[in-house]
């Protein structure tokens, strides 16, 4: 209380009396802190700014000594805070109480950060849906602030992890709060909870809503080779590439476009395994309607080829509308080893519509029967005596193609080729690309088949010059050009050849031929049958300056490539029987000899294959 009496004595006047009164009763709250501040480390507490010393801020907080704070503090919070001034209020955040140098230790802005974590933390916790700026990119993710700098980390930005993240800088997001960390104050955030937790809502009513036949609006999210996905409002349907359009769709982005807005429609719902199926093309009638109407079987058309495979190609009619020309309808007469021998992709061609299968949405087109046959003709233009000249287009283990004209082809057969040769392979005879003369010898006109002949070009030697130049009981020299079971082969001149039968080898018993001759052997043999009708020789090595000929040459006329099996099954048969009477035989002391059977002529050969009989046997 200030004591006037005293005052009066130094003459003041009573307007400074009340002028001294009025300064302590008006900052005496000011100069003396309240002593209802706590002073511990880590606490918030209240002081007054007495000066700013270059970038050092001076504040009194009521304690023994003034604390010091960098201005730099407060130049931190960005361009909207103001520089303090002497004079003003500030709470600061007393970190350490007495320092070594007997100083306070003050923070403004850890002050300001305690206090904007404990805001956040009385009105937020786990689960909390929040909204903030994100204010940079950092390791792992993006710094977000929603009143304080939380962690957004990259895999929680969205459902499906963007390409970049930096495209979210400087946007405002909503999040979910993940995590709380009280001692170390760190929040984890995630937007991409936030987005599958509505979209769950959403699907859950959208599955409610959705039927088969609807039309719905949805955002392409993604494209893949098989489709595109499309986002419906909470769900993605697929949209198969089969699905796009009635026409033959190769690659998606050739119909849709990411972040696309599309109508789609409902093809099928599997609401237990969330699944849809979209389509586009479903929203307009299917062009296979009354397809029947439109091509009807028979009838021509221009399209375009749009596909080519191994097997042929594909032709478009119409927009969405193919069908496929076989390789083998493509022309009546050039062999197609490949479509596009005869078409390209984008070529312009007219097709005959040969079968449809509306089930199967299939159409049999053909090529070829929008040209003339030339096989139409053939019979008029190569009658039976026909004489051609042809190149010998390609050769087979039975025969030579002869290529008469372009697509026609005759076959001229290894037994047409010559009347004495024995030919096991058309090589022996002709050669690929060799230009040769022949004669038609039938046309099946139905099958696309001619036949021809070489050795019908001229006159069969076994009519005249072969049974002339062999008669019986001649001796003839020959060589051995094969061995058999039942006998030898004897070539007697170049393409004819003769029979020796193992039982005309020798006198003796012969087991097998090898033990009379080799192939390569010159022998001389006995002529014993020439037959012209069979074109088969019968000779002997018995007797062979002797002309005579048995009475007893008998004849079985076995021919072709059956032949000679034939005969080895007779001869083991043969050689069973004989083993069996000689053993019977030998069990009976007093029994004779059984009488051996007549030998006689065993077989024969020329091109048409061996002729050979066996004892016993009756002539057929």
């Amino acid at each position: 209380m200030v004591n006037r009496n005293l005052l009066r004595q130094f003459d003041s006047a009573e307007d400074d009396i009340l002028g001294i009164d009025d300064i302590f009763t008006k900052e005496i709250s000011e100069w003396i802190q309240s002593e209802d501040q706590d002073y511990e480390a880590n606490k918030i507490v209240t002081g007054k700014v007495l000066e700013i010393r270059g970038d050092d801020v001076v504040i009194d907080i009521g304690y023994k000594s003034e604390g010091v704070i960098k201005l730099d503090e407060w130049r931190e919070e960005g361009t909207d805070a103001s520089p303090p001034k002497p004079g003003d209020t500030v709470e600061v955040l007393l970190e350490t109480v007495e320092s070594e140098d007997g100083t306070i230790q003050l923070s403004y802005r850890k002050a300001k950060r305690q206090k904007e974590w404990n805001a956040i933390l009385a009105k937020h916790k786990e689960g909390d849906v929040v909204a903030g700026k994100v204010l940079k990119k950092i390791k792992g993710g993006l710094l977000v602030n929603i009143g304080v700098n939380v962690f957004l980390p990259a895999s929680q930005v969205d459902i499906r992890r963007p390409q970049s993240i930096d495209e979210y800088i400087d946007r405002t997001i909503e999040c979910v709060i993940l995590k709380i960390d009280e001692q170390r104050r760190n929040i984890v955030v995630s937007r991409r909870k936030l987005i599958e937790d509505r979209r769950k809502i959403q699907k859950d009513k959208l599955l409610g809503e959705l039927e088969i036949g609807q039309i719905r609006t949805g955002v392409v999210k993604n494209i893949a080779e098989f489709g595109a996905f499309v986002d419906l409002g909470g769900i993605d349907g697929l949209l198969h590439i089969t699905d796009m359009g009635w026409h033959r769709v190769t690659n998606p982005r050739d119909v849709v476009q990411i972040d696309q807005s599309l109508e789609v429609y409902i093809l099928h719902i599997d609401r237990e395994k969330e699944k849809i199926a979209l389509s586009l093309k479903h929203k307009t009638p299917s062009p296979w309607q009354n397809i029947e109407a439109k091509y009807p079987i028979n009838s021509r058309h221009n399209g375009e080829v749009v596909n080519i495979m191994p097997y042929g190609a594909f032709v478009k009619l119409e927009p969405g509308i193919e069908g496929l020309v076989h390789i083998s309808e493509m022309s009546w007469v050039k062999r197609i080893a490949d479509p596009k021998e005869l078409v390209q992709i984008g070529d312009k061609v007219e097709v005959q519509v040969l079968n449809i299968n509306h089930d199967k949405k299939e159409i049999s087109l053909g090529m070829k029967q929008c040209q003339s046959n030339p096989w139409g003709e053939v019979a008029k233009k190569y009658p039976t005596g026909t004489v051609i000249t042809g190149v010998v287009r390609n050769l087979t283990n039975y025969g030579a193609f002869i290529e008469i004209e372009e697509g026609i082809d005759g076959l001229l057969h290894v037994s047409d080729m010559s009347y004495v040769r024995k030919v096991s392979n058309p090589s022996e005879v002709v050669q690929k690309g060799q230009k040769i003369t022949c004669v038609v010898l039938s046309v099946d006109q139905e099958r696309k088949r001619v036949a021809l002949g070489l050795k019908q070009m001229g006159n069969d030697p076994w009519e005249t010059d072969i049974p002339g130049r062999y008669k019986p009981g001649q001796k003839v020299q020959g060589k051995v050009t094969k061995l058999t079971n039942f006998g030898v082969f004897v070539q007697l001149e170049e393409g004819l050849e003769g029979l020796l039968h193992i039982s005309e080898l020798s006198d003796d018993k012969i087991e097998s031929p090898e033990e009379v001759v080799k192939v390569g052997d010159d022998v001389d043999v006995k002529v014993l049958r020439v037959d012209a009708k069979d074109r088969k020789i019968g000779l002997s090595m018995k007797n062979v300056d002797d002309n005579t000929v048995p009475d007893d040459v008998q004849d079985l006329p076995i021919e072709g490539p059956e032949a000679e099996k034939a005969m080895e099954e007779k001869l083991k048969a043969t050689r069973e029987k004989e083993a069996k009477k000689e053993k019977e035989g030998g069990s009976s002391s007093g029994s004779k000899e059984a009488p051996k059977e007549k030998e006689g002529l065993r077989g024969g050969t020329g091109a048409a294959g061996p002729l050979f009989q066996l004892p016993g046997d009756k002539k057929e």
